[in-house]
C-alpha cells in the first residue's frame, strides 16, 4: 500500500472533528472521558471490541511486553491492550488523519504515556529487527497487494517465539465477488482478498508457525446483525466513516452468503 492508494474512507481529514461531535452528542464529557466511552466507535473491524477482546484472550501479554498494532486506525486496539494489560503499545498507520486522532484520544483517556503512534507503512516499518514480542493485525491485509512482503515484515520486527495475532477477512474463492463499497475499500480495485489457504500459506512462508486458526464467519454475522439492530446512537463507526452503513451491510451480506469468510489466527515466530 502507498499513501496515494489509501481508500477515501480512511483519508477524510475530519475524523477528530467527527468523533468529537459524536461524543458531545452522546453526552460525554471530554474532560473526563473513559476508555469504555469509546468502545462503540474505535474498533474499525468486524465484530468490533468483541473480536479484539477474544483475540487478546489467546495471547500471553505481560506489562513488560512490547506490542505492535499494525494498522492501528484511530487506535482502538492499542488503547484496549494498553489499558487491559498495562503494556506498552506502538500503533502504526499510513493515514496521518487517523494517527492524529489516535494521539488525541490517547490523551483524553490518559493512555498517551503507554502508547506511541507513528505514521508508517506496515510493509516497510521503521523498527529494528526483533523489536516486539506481539504483533496485532486486524483487517489490514485486505488493502495490501504484497502480502508476502507484509508478513515477512511482521516476522522481521517480532522476536523469535513472539506472536502474530490476526483477525481478518478472506475470500471464499468459489462463490463470487462481494458488493462494494466495503469497510476497507470503495471499489474492487482497492481490495486485495486472499483465500484462507493462500493466506495461511503466506504467513507460514514468512516464518510463522500457526498455533490457532479458526473460521468465525457465523459468529461474525451474528454479532454484526446484533449491532445493526441496536437503537440509533451518535456513537459508532458511522460517526467518522463515510457511508459506513452501506459498507457494513455489504460485508454482512457477503459473510452471510459465503462469498467472504472471517478468520481468527495466532502464529508463533519460528
Amino acid at each position: 500500500m502507498n499513501h496515494s492508494r489509501i481508500p477515501s474512507q480512511y483519508s477524510t481529514g475530519t475524523s477528530r472533528t467527527d468523533i468529537e461531535r459524536a461524543l458531545i452528542a452522546a453526552g460525554k464529557d471530554l474532560g473526563q472521558l473513559h476508555i469504555a466511552d469509546l468502545a462503540m466507535l474505535e474498533d474499525y473491524h468486524t465484530s468490533g471490541r468483541i473480536a479484539t477482546s477474544q483475540l487478546a484472550d489467546l495471547i500471553a501479554i505481560a506489562p513488560d511486553s512490547a506490542v505492535l498494532d499494525a494498522g492501528t486506525g484511530i487506535g482502538g486496539t492499542a488503547r484496549y491492550l494498553a489499558d487491559r494489560f498495562r503494556c506498552r503499545v506502538t500503533g502504526v498507520d499510513m493515514v496521518e488523519d487517523y494517527c492524529g486522532t489516535a494521539r488525541w484520544l490517547n490523551r483524553l483517556v490518559g493512555l498517551d504515556d503507554r502508547i506511541e503512534v507513528r505514521r508508517a507503512d506496515v510493509t516497510a516499518l521503521p523498527f529494528a529487527d526483533a523489536t516486539f514480542q506481539v504483533v496485532f493485525s486486524q483487517h489490514v491485509q485486505m488493502n495490501i497487494a504484497d502480502k508476502n512482503g507484509f508478513y515477512r515484515e511482521m516476522r522481521r520486527v517480532v522476536e523469535g517465539g513472539g506472536r502474530l495475532a490476526l483477525w481478518d477477512i478472506v475470500s471464499a474463492g468459489v462463490v463470487g465477488e462481494p458488493d462494494y463499497p466495503l469497510p476497507w475499500a470503495d471499489t474492487a480495485g482497492q481490495s486485495h482478498l486472499a483465500t484462507r489457504d493462500s493466506l495461511r500459506g503466506m504467513i507460514e512462508a514468512a516464518g510463522f508457525g500457526i498455533e490457532h486458526w479458526e473460521d468465525l464467519t457465523e459468529q461474525a454475522v451474528a454479532t454484526m446483525r446484533m449491532v445493526q439492530a441496536l437503537p440509533p446512537s451518535p456513537l459508532g463507526l458511522h460517526a467518522f466513516v463515510p457511508d459506513f452503513v452501506t459498507r457494513a451491510e455489504n460485508l454482512t451480506a457477503a459473510l452471510a452468503d459465503g462469498r467472504l469468510r472471517a478468520i481468527r489466527a495466532v502464529a508463533e515466530a519460528v
